[in-house]
């Protein structure tokens, strides 16, 4: 039996509806759309109609804020399709709703299939219909779907047969080669292909289309950097400087014996790190057989002791993915970035986004066939790589999207990481004949089969129809519990080595770790029946780790991975024999020797021709101070991107240093991301990574570009505070395909030289990087681009920001001597600059540095002053020209009173250029700029695209302040408990776990933190029985935040509400609250939980009625992440008993669900009972609804309440993220003691 329901959101809550029918009228200019309903559909079979009642008002929908139908909706007239996901795709949704149906029947996981009916109303043609469906369809991964009712979910899966052997291969001509190349859609070319044919010839047998499968995923430009390894035969270099480069380069070679070696990109990108090391410059490296992310070993102080850590990084490219399928693509591209670093058994603790577009403001008509529109593109890859770093639980500490023309021929999309692990969790040994291969998190379907050479193939129309399977679907919370597993560590001391799964699946991940392997592909978990051999080696499926352990550590091994409620399956085991050898039903579909895998095919053979390279102009030459400072705060490489990057947190685990954005307003741009290192307790250690890259300047001139790269994001490293000898850097480069055209290959070529200068002549090397060498589309190719990630590790009170501190302040700027083209510092200058910096932040000499990048010295000085509203006055001596003039490794200095000039030698110009003042104006040149209007030219540069600022009546307006003192406050009757226990239950999906009990302990608590484990029906009854037996044991129950099942499907918390409405668990909570005089917390996703269990404001769980209030949807219909301002309302609660009424306090936000609806009646009834406990207010303490106080659109600016008598709180802040040192941009009060509070409740 299928049942079906429908689920609309009520007028007013239909966020999602509402912001699509917008774009609609807008994007497509269909103005003919009168109104736009979204109701989602789901189908269920595999319980009974008990079950499915039940399931309605509780995972299906919210009464308060949904319409529920049983059989379709009378659309009355408007036009009605509906969508679904491909089959084998990932639907998060359904997924969802099938494991939270589990927790409540406690019986086997339902099937659960979900599909969203659009209805149109208004004068639409079928052509404007047409137009929606190819809006809203990407059929890449989803299809229209059938209106009809189903009587089964259940598909016919053909069987799949044996795996074909390839009649007559090693025979075929080249014509017959070519052919088969194409017809099997195959990324290697006829000399691989040959080299095939050899091999299986000295074997005497025909290939597997297995084997040829998995030789095209290892042979692929993806994994064996084909480009970057192609031998150079010829290098001719029309251009002197890049010429002596070259020679420069060949002598470094012979230094270091390496003459033999071939000349290939791949040789001069790494060849600088070997020759820092061997002159004793590059140290602290950490080198294994292993490949994971670039390691470095460091001091971490620990609780006041000096420990031994490693410090990892990484940057990942996902452009062609992102580019058909912008969500997720972007999603699986941090999520294969944080892989890396996890398979070294790290912890990921901090993000940097930086991306490359074509201008989104364009009209959509404008947008070339084949393609996506740039709008579209930017906003969903921008949804997509947030929704999956904000549920794994992954502060993002900088997004920056590079616009440019290039971009339209393939978008960029780029992740980077820092990680960090105790040395004594990683131990390193080759793999030994005996041992175990696990496999371990998500299990495997048809998802990215090809993505490793689809990412490697150059793009046409055609490819959008054909790539569909290609692209994977993130799943966050699984990945949230490899990380957990991956911080313990008794699970880590017993890995030998780690693979994570990228392209070519179990034929990759399983096959490096060893030279000689079985592997039994019937034991793989699939996702779904159907697969057949080949699918099984090479599917690209995420969420995967492959790990080796000894025989006798597996049993060990399993159980810790089933304590964190992860499947761990045995797939392979070591071998004597240096072979890879795979079996699927019985029969062996894959034998080949390591050597002939490993040799990487043919090699390849490449002449070279670097063109002359040309000068680049600055775009603002020209007109007043006015003008040129109205064309540069608009273009949108300079203008506020504040709508893009607060839809990623910022803040969880509570160690980011500097936010995104400083000052009291938050609006000066940070110049690196800077975070404390993921210790257990307390830690000083921080580490910073900040980029570099100019596209105009690379498209100009490609190897001044890539060196300028190098030292801006240095530059921006010593603006933040940390020291360049101290830096380590890794490169992104991102070319046009380079086809067998010299002077195609003389633009890597030169980039890459460039950029081996810039790490000899400053001293730091480049020990990782990702190349992606297929950035075209037909005639189109994204700009020549080599971006530099630089990371150092230092004390965090050194962390410096960029936004003025106070008026009348001397400003200096300090720069180097600059070669004849104006643009490149002069070496020795440069490291004189940088030590002068790192001498005025050390001794907090300079309150505020910045350093220019694209903008030059014009922009550094306007974004200082946006924070705190502080204006500039320059000294007459500075002409207009100055400001507008490339200043690459150039500092702009606001010194502190007592502060003197260091002193410096000629190379370094440093001098007095104006002042700080209180009049929020910019003079300079004669003239005088009103900044409030620069900087609403600013904010509205590309806000079309993403929006952050209210509109219409919401903007400034203030609601009422809320003042209850409370005549008798709740106390606590029972026997005094010196250290209170608490109970954290962690759900799928929870993120804040860690942050929450490390609040609680440093209040003086004892924490269990319970996994609730959902693997079978059994487990999900232990867990409950578990969680019962910890409640009665506990004095406090905790929900933490996080984003439990995904926040799906469509509303927050559902999983812990139907885990709270098991009987034995409600009854455990009575208890608890009623008998025992206890406490309960819940924060975000937690608050979320404790309001639709009607634990607030009721003080029990109790039915939910369409009358209760509730928590959803945020009013801007994103996810917001910031700091704000709360105002503590009401004394009522023991939890705010170390607060007084009209505290303020700054909280670090983070939800995409935090808008609080109630009544008029249960407002009122709040406000007299004294349960509103504390309101976001704005500077001047004055609650408001304007989403600068606001973010989410709660009536009465409510931001958390209390049950009748106080002891339940919950909470949208989160009063968990604090500690030393967190958010030294941004001053207010940051420490909320509400835990504290709560532990003390239970002294009394």
């Amino acid at each position: 039996m299928v049942f079906r329901v429908y689920v609309e959101k009520k007028p007013g809550f239909d966020v999602e509806a509402q912001q699509l029918a917008g774009e609609l009228r807008t994007i497509l200019g269909l103005t003919g759309l009168k109104a736009l309903r979204i109701v989602n559909r789901y189908d269920v079979e595999g319980i009974s109609q008990e079950l499915f009642d039940q399931t309605v008002p509780t995972v299906f929908s919210e009464p308060q804020v949904d319409n529920v139908a049983y059989d379709l909706p009378d659309f009355a007239g408007a036009k009605v399709f509906a969508t679904e996901f491909l089959p084998g795709q990932f639907d998060q949704r359904a997924d969802s709703a099938a494991e939270c149906i589990q927790l409540i029947s406690q019986g086997e996981r339902p099937t659960v299939r979900s599909a969203k009916l659009y209805a149109l109303e208004g004068e639409l043609t079928d052509a404007d219909v047409d137009t929606i469906k190819h809006y809203v369809i990407n059929p890449v991964e989803a299809r229209e779907a059938s209106l009809e009712t189903k009587e089964t979910l259940k598909t016919q899966v053909p069987v799949p047969g044996k795996v074909e052997t390839i009649a007559g291969f090693n025979e075929m001509d080249a014509e017959a080669g070519q052919k088969f190349i194409d017809e099997r859609g195959l990324a290697m070319d006829l000399a691989d292909l040959e080299f095939c044919q050899k091999y299986f010839s000295e074997e005497g047998r025909e290939p597997t289309i297995t084997e040829i499968k998995v030789i095209d995923t290892y042979w692929s430009d993806h994994c064996r950097h084909t480009t970057f390894g192609t031998e150079l035969d010829e290098v001719d270099i029309d251009d002197a400087t890049v010429k002596a480069a070259f020679e420069r380069y060949l002598e470094m070679r012979h230094e270091l014996g390496r003459d033999a070696k071939p000349v290939c990109l791949m040789d001069m990108g790494t060849i600088g790190a070997k020759w820092l090391k061997k002159n004793g410059i590059l140290t602290g490296l950490d080198e294994s057989e292993e490949i994971n992310a670039c390691t470095v070993k460091v001091k971490v102080d620990v609780n006041g002791e000096n420990q031994d850590w490693l410090f990892l990084f990484k940057n990942e490219t996902h452009n062609h993915p992102t580019e058909i399928e912008p969500f997720g693509g972007a999603a699986t591209c941090i999520g294969g970035c944080i892989r890396d670093p996890l398979s070294g058994r790290s912890y990921v603790y901090q993000a940097m986004r930086v991306t490359g577009a074509a201008d989104p403001t364009v009209p959509v008509s404008e947008t070339l066939e084949g393609k996506l529109p740039q709008r579209k593109l930017v906003t969903t890859a921008a949804a997509g790589y947030s929704s999956y770093g904000n549920q794994i639980g992954l502060a993002t500490g900088q997004v920056d999207e590079i616009y440019h023309p290039g971009y339209v021929a393939k978008r960029m999309e780029v992740g980077a990481v820092v990680a960090a692990t105790p040395a004594d969790h990683v131990r390193r040994e080759t793999p030994a004949p005996g041992d175990k291969i696990i496999l371990l998190g998500g299990r495997t379907g048809r998802d990215g089969i090809g993505g490793a050479t689809g990412a490697s193939k150059a793009h046409n129309v055609e490819s959008l129809e054909l790539d569909g399977a290609e692209v994977q679907k993130g799943n966050a919370p699984v990945e949230r519990k490899l990380q957990r597993l991956f911080r313990r560590g008794d699970a880590c001391r017993l890995i030998k080595r780690c693979n994570d799964f990228g392209a070519g699946g179990v034929s990759v991940a399983v096959g490096e770790l060893a030279d000689g392997l079985f592997v039994d592909l019937n034991t793989v978990p699939k996702k779904y029946e159907g697969l057949d051999g080949t699918e099984l080696a090479i599917s690209e499926s995420q969420e995967r780790m492959a790990v080796d352990v000894a025989a006798e550590d597996v049993d060990e091994f399993l159980t810790y991975a089933r304590e964190e409620n992860l499947e761990a399956t045995v797939i392979a085991s070591v071998t004597e024999d240096p072979r890879m050898v795979m079996t699927w039903n019985g029969d062996e579909i894959v034998n080949l020797s390591r050597e002939f895998l490993a040799s990487n095919g043919a090699s390849k053979h490449q002449t070279v021709h670097v063109e002359a390279q040309q000068g680049y102009e600055t775009p603002w030459g020209e007109g007043t101070l006015a003008e040129r400072m109205n064309k540069m705060v608009t273009d949108l490489n300079v203008a506020s991107n504040k709508g893009l990057s607060e839809r990623f947190d910022s803040t969880i685990g509570a160690g980011t240093v500097l936010m995104p954005f400083g000052g009291k307003r938050q609006l000066t741009p940070n110049m690196a991301m800077v975070a404390k290192l993921p210790v257990f307790g307390e830690t000083t250690t921080a580490s910073a990574m900040a980029w570099g890259f100019n596209p105009y300047i690379m498209s100009k001139n490609q190897f001044t570009g890539a060196y300028l790269s190098v030292v801006e994001s240095l530059a921006k490293l010593v603006a933040a505070g940390f020291e360049h000898e101290k830096a380590y850097l890794s490169f992104q480069e991102y070319f046009e395909k380079l086809r067998d055209e010299p002077e195609r290959w003389g633009k890597p070529t030169a980039a890459v030289l460039g950029a081996l200068m810039a790490q000899v002549d400053l001293g730091a090397g480049a020990i990782g990087g990702k190349d992606s060498m297929s950035g075209s589309f037909e005639d189109l190719d994204v700009p020549p681009t080599l971006i530099s990630f630089a990371v150092a590790v230092g004390n965090m009170k050194r962390a410096t920001s960029p936004e003025f501190k106070g008026a009348d302040h001397r400003i200096v700027r300090i720069a180097p001597r600059y070669l004849a083209d104006g643009l490149t510092p002069d070496k020795d200058a440069l490291l004189e600059a940088f030590s002068v910096i790192e001498e005025l932040t050390d001794f907090h000499d300079a309150l505020a540095v910045s350093t220019p990048g694209y903008g030059a010295t014009a922009e550094a000085l306007f974004k200082m002053t946006l924070g705190n509203r502080i204006g500039v006055t320059l000294n007459d001596s500075i002409a207009v020209d100055d400001l507008f003039t490339p200043a690459y490794g150039s500092f702009i200095v606001e010194l502190a009173d007592n502060a003197k000039l260091p002193a410096v030698s000629n190379l370094v110009e440093i001098g007095e250029i104006g002042t700080t003042t209180s009049e929020y104006a910019f003079k300079a040149a004669g003239e005088t700029l009103d900044l409030n209007a620069v900087q609403e030219a600013w904010e509205s540069g590309i806000e079309s695209v993403f929006p952050y600022r209210s509109k219409g009546e919401d903007k400034g307006k203030t609601v009422e302040t809320i003042d209850f003192h409370a005549p008798k406050k709740t106390a606590y009757t029972g026997s005094s408990v010196a250290k209170p226990h608490v109970v954290l239950p962690v759900f799928p999906g929870n993120n804040c776990e860690y942050d929450s009990a490390a609040a609680f302990e440093r209040a003086g608590a004892d924490v269990t933190t319970l996994i609730v484990n959902n693997l079978t029906p059994a487990a999900v009854a232990e867990s409950t029985q578990a969680l019962v037996e910890e409640i009665n044991k506990s004095q406090i129950v905790m929900i933490p935040g996080g984003f439990s099942g995904g926040d799906e499907p469509d509303g927050s918390a559902k999983f812990i509400t139907a885990f709270f409405r098991a009987p034995a668990v409600t009854e455990a909570v009575r208890d608890l609250l009623k008998n025992r005089d206890g406490l309960m917390l819940g924060i975000c996703n937690g608050f979320q939980a404790l309001v639709k269990l009607g634990l607030v404001p009721y003080g029990d769980i109790v039915p939910m009625t369409d009358a209760c209030p509730t928590l959803t949807f945020n009013t801007i219909g994103r996810h917001q992440s910031r700091l704000v301002r709360t105002r503590v309302a009401s004394d009522l609660s023991p939890w705010l008993a170390k607060t007084s009424v009209g505290d303020i306090h700054t909280v670090a936000i983070s939800h995409g669900e935090g808008r609080f609806v109630a009544s008029d009646e249960v407002l009122a009834q709040l406000k007299a009972n004294g349960q509103i406990a504390t309101q976001y207010v704005d500077e001047a303490g004055t609650p408001g609804m304007d989403l600068d106080v606001n973010p989410n659109g709660s009536l009465l600016a409510i931001e958390g309440i209390t049950s009748p008598d106080g002891r339940v709180f919950g909470k949208m802040g989160h009063s968990e993220r604090s500690g030393n040192g967190l958010y030294v941009n941004v001053p207010g009060n940051k420490y909320q003691p509400i835990f504290e509070a709560g532990v003390e409740y239970f002294a009394a």
